[in-house]
């Protein structure tokens, strides 16, 4: 198969290297063309993304980056191709016969300039997949910010995902498809006022992370007679409380059990001044939490997720473990606190918050995965096996979803009147920003579906501003977030829930 890549030749970026990346494989020919546009530049972009390059990320690259270099490595003449990619803004090339001309459209618009004017609007776009043979949009999805520093790293978080979405219509063929979005053509403002307001706050975080630890999470609790937040869609009900923690330490993603008759909850534990998470666990009794937090598992490299399932009369854990491109099972061999990497489920993939269910038959496992580049909580994978030890198979949508509202797993699924539901982070105000409870409509080794019923977002019952697990267990329900933590332990203010809580902490 023979892709071609039509690229604007006065703007070479590093993002086009990540793309060339993506895109090439042994089953593949990769060329690229590059073409002549006639689309004109904001004035002085250039510089202001040097000035980001230098100030914000303190001299540190990002796809942005001007690479004069790529021009030089010329492919041969271009052959024939099978399948077009056109990321410019110019019409379509009349003498091409590809079975497939992909053309990515920002807001409902094509190139890079378009890009540019979305983000700054304030927003990143939607990105839309056009196929121009068929006149069809074939995929479409919308990145979550949390690699999006300045204007410069929107602009490499944007073309990222934008390969993933082309690689998965490559590689798994076009979607089913849908109506194409409104057209929102910009004008490419300056973008100087966007870039002083990003280096502005940039300076604002600083100092706030000279004064406070950030971002500081904290977990809520609460027994509930019925399923609680499954039942309301909203925090009301019983009032919640905060499991206790040190000031230098925050505890995320808590995931309850109960076994050999005892009650904990296994969840994320970070010490600020180490900045590597590890996974603890509580002992929780009909009152609440007894005692305080044990360790019980540490690696080399950063834990979190402790994601549980029984399987064979065995307790296992699959921490969260993509900084080390594996996804890990551990044997409880002592409960609760001495456990043993049992095998690698997953190698050489960056998988996030792996989530286990069960369902006709067969395992399915649900991640969040990042192809090097762009944001964290995006895309959504899943693989499926006959037995929980695989062998792990991939989805036949790869990924099955690219979407900053919905993809993210927050917890275990459930069962509800029959169907089959899973919480969602919410990602559209930021990493972790909200709870979504969604519906899974469709679920086999070849289709997914599913239809988010309801948002739930931090507030007087769970001040903060960010709300991202939701698990339960029994009549124990849990849920975590942010508050604001000052580093000076004379500056805090303990409230009604045992911590501080702050409607504008990060």
């Amino acid at each position: 198969m023979i892709v071609e890549l039509r690229v604007d030749d006065q703007r070479p970026r590093r993002w086009m290297r990540h793309l060339i990346a993506l895109l090439g494989s042994d089953q593949r020919k990769l060329q690229i063309a590059w073409v002549r546009t006639d689309a004109r530049r904001a004035a002085g972009l250039e510089s202001l993304l040097e000035i980001e390059r230098m100030l914000l990320r303190r001299g540190r690259p990002c796809g942005a980056d001007a690479d004069p270099a790529l021009t030089s490595e010329r492919n041969p003449p271009p052959q024939s191709a099978d399948i077009v990619i056109d990321i410019t803004a110019m019409p379509r090339d009349p003498s091409s016969a590809a079975r497939l001309y992909l053309r990515p459209l920002y807001e409902g618009v094509a190139g890079e300039d378009a890009a540019l004017a979305a983000i700054l609007g304030d927003d990143l776009p939607l990105i839309e997949i056009l196929d121009e043979a068929s006149g069809a949009i074939v995929w479409s999805g919308k990145p979550s910010a949390e690699t999006a520093d300045g204007l410069g790293g929107a602009l490499d978080t944007v073309m990222a995902r934008t390969g993933t979405l082309l690689k998965g219509v490559i590689e798994s063929g076009p979607r089913a498809t849908a109506p194409r979005g409104s057209v929102r053509r910009r004008s490419l403002r300056s973008p100087s006022a966007y870039v002083l307001r990003g280096l502005a706050a940039d300076l604002v975080r600083r100092i706030y992370r000279l004064c406070c630890y950030s971002p500081h999470w904290r977990i809520g609790w609460r027994n509930t007679e019925d399923a609680g937040i499954w039942t309301s869609a909203d925090l009301s009900g019983p009032a919640w409380r905060a499991v206790p923690s040190p000031g230098h330490r925050f505890y995320a993603d808590p995931f309850p059990i109960t076994w050999k008759g005892r009650t904990f909850v296994f969840f994320e534990d970070l010490d600020h001044r180490v900045g590597k998470g590890t996974i603890a666990a509580i002992e929780f009794g009909h009152d609440g939490p007894i005692g305080t937090a044990i360790p019980v598992l540490e690696e080399p490299w950063h834990l979190s997720y402790p994601f549980l399932i029984v399987h064979d009369d065995e307790l296992w854990m699959i921490p969260e473990s993509s900084a080390a491109h594996q996804v890990n099972i551990y044997k409880c061999v002592q409960f609760p606190d001495r456990w043993e990497r049992h095998a690698t489920l997953l190698s050489g993939v960056e998988f996030a918050d792996a989530t286990i269910v069960q369902h006709d038959g067969l395992h399915y496992m649900f991640g969040a995965t990042r192809d090097g580049a762009g944001g964290y909580s995006d895309t959504l994978s899943i693989y499926h096996a006959d037995d929980l030890f695989g062998r792990w198979t991939p989805h036949a949508q790869r990924p099955v979803l690219v979407d900053r509202a919905s993809a993210r797993p927050a917890g275990h699924f459930i069962q509800r009147n029959g169907r089959l539901w899973r919480p969602v982070q919410d990602c559209t105000n930021g990493y972790g920003g909200a709870l979504g409870l969604a519906e899974i409509t469709a679920l086999s080794p070849t289709d997914f579906a599913q239809t988010v019923h309801h948002i739930i977002t931090p507030g007087p019952r769970w001040p903060g501003r960010k709300l991202h697990t939701l698990n339960r267990c029994g009549r124990l329900e849990l849920i975590d977030g942010t508050i604001i933590q000052p580093k000076i332990e004379a500056l805090r203010l303990p409230d009604k829930l045992g911590t501080v809580a702050d409607a504008h902490s990060r």
